[in-house]
This record gives C-alpha cells, sequence and structure tokens, in this order.
C-alpha cells in the first residue's frame, strides 16, 4: 500500500491481484451472490480514492476490510430502501407463492448468517470465513477485539440454533 500511495502504480495491481477474490468471497457472504462481486470493484475504487486517508504504518488488510464493510453496508441500505419501496408496489399486485427451498448446506448457512444481528453477522464472517483475527477484525470494525470476541461468540451460539433448527424442524 505504501509503494501504490507513493506513485508506484503496479503496486495496486499486486494489491487487487491478492485481495480481489477474499474481499469478494467476504462481501458475498455478507450480501449475497451476485452482489459480492460488484462491491468488491468498488472497494478497490474506494481504495484508490481513500489512499490520503492510509495511515503510515497501520495494517493494510483490516483498513481494507473496513471499506468493504461500509460497501456492504450502504447497499444494505439501498436495498432495503428499495425493498420497502417494491413491497408498497406488490401489495397492489396479485400475491406471488413462497420461493422453493433451495437445498443444501451453503444455502441453509448463507440464510442462517442473514438472519443474525449485523454486529455478529460481520463478526463470524471476517473471522470464520476470511480467516481474520480478532484484532484485525476489532481494527476494521473500530471495536475492542473483548467486544468483537463476545459479537463472534454469540453469533456462533445463534448461527449453532439456528443451523439445528433448520436441519431438525420445528
Amino acid at each position: 500500500m505504501l509503494r501504490f500511495i507513493d506513485g508506484d502504480r503496479t503496486a495496486l495491481d499486486l494489491l487487487y491481484l491478492r485481495y480481489r477474490e477474499p474481499v469478494a468471497s467476504y462481501l458475498t457472504r455478507i450480501v449475497g451472490r451476485g452482489n459480492g462481486e460488484d462491491l468488491s470493484q468498488a472497494t478497490f475504487l474506494s481504495l484508490v480514492r481513500a489512499r490520503g486517508r492510509y495511515q503510515r504504518g497501520a495494517r493494510f488488510r483490516p483498513w481494507l476490510y473496513a471499506i468493504a464493510t461500509n460497501a456492504a453496508r450502504d447497499f444494505l441500505r439501498r436495498r432495503r430502501m428499495e425493498q420497502l419501496v417494491s413491497k408498497r408496489e406488490m401489495a397492489r399486485e396479485e400475491p406471488v407463492g413462497p420461493p422453493e427451498a433451495d437445498p443444501g448446506m451453503e444455502r441453509a448457512v448463507h440464510r442462517a448468517l442473514q438472519q443474525l444481528p449485523e454486529s455478529q453477522r460481520l463478526a463470524i464472517v471476517m473471522h470464520r470465513f476470511q480467516n481474520l483475527s480478532f484484532a484485525e477484525i476489532a481494527q476494521a470494525l473500530e471495536l475492542s477485539e473483548s467486544a468483537v470476541k463476545v459479537r463472534a461468540h454469540r453469533g456462533y451460539e445463534k448461527l449453532r440454533e439456528l443451523l439445528r433448527d433448520l436441519w431438525e424442524g420445528p
């Protein structure tokens, strides 16, 4: 990152090649398929725009994941607003049957993750799926490490409950 800030354009290419897939995977787990790759691109554009705010000596990965998290939050906010408008429009139309359930563990985990509060979901996705340490997550989310551990612990417990309920049924 320091090389990029200092004007080395190839450094950005190297950062992109190294972190594109992990960031896209992280974002996909938060916002769903089809949007993760687009938000990954937006994250790297934001990185370029925010390069002047990067503090020398700071760890790069948590800083990048903070940018990605903000991109996901913005996307989810916009989507909620669109869903509210859509629900109003759908109320005027004929009701549609429920979507067919998609089998598979990955889908079940994704659905269960979506039911968690954002604070727990972010901690779990960053820790479990992106392999960030609790210290890195704390830095990315601007929280204490113990707060991140509590959120992750509670999230893992709730996730176990949700997945057990999904597989065992009511």
